[in-house]
């Protein structure tokens, strides 16, 4: 079975967030399954150096924004189909926003002309290979399946995957012309969103599957809390719509051989954890002598994570002998907060502003507790780190966090099934109280380590979800 996913992003090569994760771990897990996932990407500056280890396979003269051409090149496991058009992807800053952080004024024609170029290869392309389905990841590929219902004949079968529905791709109806797109599909059961087009509405409307990364996530997005407006679309299609869970590479995320540790651990040398914790203190400056839990965190700095409740909460945390380490980027306002805790708080909290992968490894290992404390979550993976490493995660009740750690109540830790701490307000009082969870049970050195065994235990890898994905496929064929 021969699957195309069309993504703006994969790990390890460009990432932002979870999304490039997904895209590079799930060719790697179906692979076993029999099904052949490649993936189209655009060519950013970072994946220049492979353009001239692969071979060009196809030229498209006419996609929005201009010509190009795709690349097929192998790298890290993966056969990537990359979408050569430097007029569009050869700049400075991110993936999606300038170096001052504003959105390019043309993603608009980037991401269509990447939605396009899927299209064109599911419809065969590409001499000597044929798609079975398509499958396009967020509002950057939505536009795929969209292209494909324009073409007006037999087509691959097509699934849109939401990775978080707050990001939808939203333009004037002035693009509609320079993205080739149907005038007579703006409307209200079609493209357009209150007067704009929406690439992601187009996907919901006209792909033949609906996946989102969790199955309570997949439930919240149908009603007007969570469905950031489209929730009303969705209940229209609910019969398409499932929500599988995402996974985790466990080769990449493993204790056991981690080179960017102290100490590598398992399950077994649990006591050699400790060894990480001495090295991320002596790192960022923490207290080594503190006897309470270190809580960290690794996130996107953003209220939609909660991370501004937590700001609040900090005094609290410090005043129960706990300790706080913050790695990520975001909004200034919280990067500033979290600086002046750590200014505040010498010794317990420390900040770094930034991200570094290999600091992220040492953070799980380092710490004992991760908080994450969003409003919303699609699926979150650091979580599934945090379990994997045994640093028990301290999450909000909402979805994939929902389905992935279970809550220390007494039914739980009596059957020791315990993997985490869930609670359900999001605000500096409902964080206080969790803390002081935290810090009775860390107290506590029996129940502490049983529920790190739970968690360590506990199943993170993609391959449920990848036999999910598979069967979803055959069954879309």
């Amino acid at each position: 079975m021969n699957v195309l996913m069309v993504a703006s992003e994969c790990a390890p090569f460009v990432k932002t967030g979870g999304l490039a994760d997904v895209v590079g771990a799930l060719p790697g897990a179906l692979a076993p399954l029999g099904v052949d996932a490649r993936v189209v990407l655009p060519a950013y500056p970072a994946l220049f150096p492979l353009l001239p280890k692969g071979t060009e396979v196809a030229q498209f003269d006419d996609l929005p924004g201009g010509s190009g051409r795709i690349v097929q090149v192998e790298a890290e496991g993966i056969t990537l189909l990359l979408l050569d058009a430097p007029q569009l992807f050869d700049r400075p800053g991110g993936l999606y926003v300038d170096e001052n952080g504003r959105d390019w004024s043309d993603n608009h024609l980037r991401f269509g002309a990447l939605s396009m170029a899927g299209a064109r290869i599911a419809m065969g392309a590409i001499d000597g290979y044929q798609p079975d389905v398509i499958h396009a990841h967020d509002w950057q590929a939505a536009l795929a399946p969209v292209y494909l219902r324009m073409a007006g004949r037999d087509t691959p079968r097509s699934i849109i995957t939401i990775h978080n529905i707050a990001f939808q791709g939203r333009f004037g109806p002035q693009v509609l012309g320079q993205l080739h797109l149907k005038t007579d599909w703006f409307h209200p059961e079609g493209l357009e969103y209150h007067g704009d087009l929406s690439f992601l509405k187009g996907a919901l409307m006209y792909s033949d599957r609906i996946t989102t990364v969790s199955p309570t996530y997949a439930r919240e997005i149908l009603t007007p809390e969570f469905g950031m407006g489209l929730d009303g679309v969705l209940r229209s299609r609910a019969g398409a719509l499932s929500g599988l869970l995402n996974g985790i590479d466990i080769g990449a995320w493993n204790p056991a051989d981690d080179a960017a540790l102290a100490q590598p651990y398992d399950v077994k040398t649990l006591k050699r954890k400790a060894a990480n914790r001495a090295a991320l203190s002596d790192r960022l400056g923490l207290d080594s002598g503190s006897s309470g839990p270190l809580f960290c965190v690794v996130s996107r700095l953003t209220s939609q994570k909660g991370l501004d409740a937590l700001l609040e909460a900090v005094p609290h945390l410090v005043e129960r002998g706990a300790q706080l380490a913050v790695l990520g980027t975001g909004q200034p306002e919280l990067e500033q907060g979290f600086r002046d805790a750590a200014m505040a708080h010498p010794g317990q909290v420390a900040t770094h502003i930034g991200y570094d992968e290999a600091l992220s490894h040492l953070f799980q290992a380092g710490s004992d507790a991760i908080v994450i404390p969003s409003r919303f979550e699609p699926c979150g993976l650091t979580q599934l780190y945090g379990l994997r490493y045994g640093t028990l995660p301290v999450v909000a009740r909402t979805g994939g966090l929902a389905d992935t750690v279970i809550d220390a109540n007494v039914a739980a830790i009596l059957a020791k099934a315990a993997t985490g701490f869930v609670f359900h307000d999001v605000s500096a009082t409902g964080l206080a109280a969790v803390i002081d969870r935290v810090v009775e049970a860390y107290a506590d050195t029996k129940l502490w380590q049983s529920m790190q065994r739970a968690a360590m235990r506990h199943p993170v890898s993609w391959d449920s979800s990848a036999q999910a994905y598979r069967d979803l496929y055959a069954d879309l064929l």
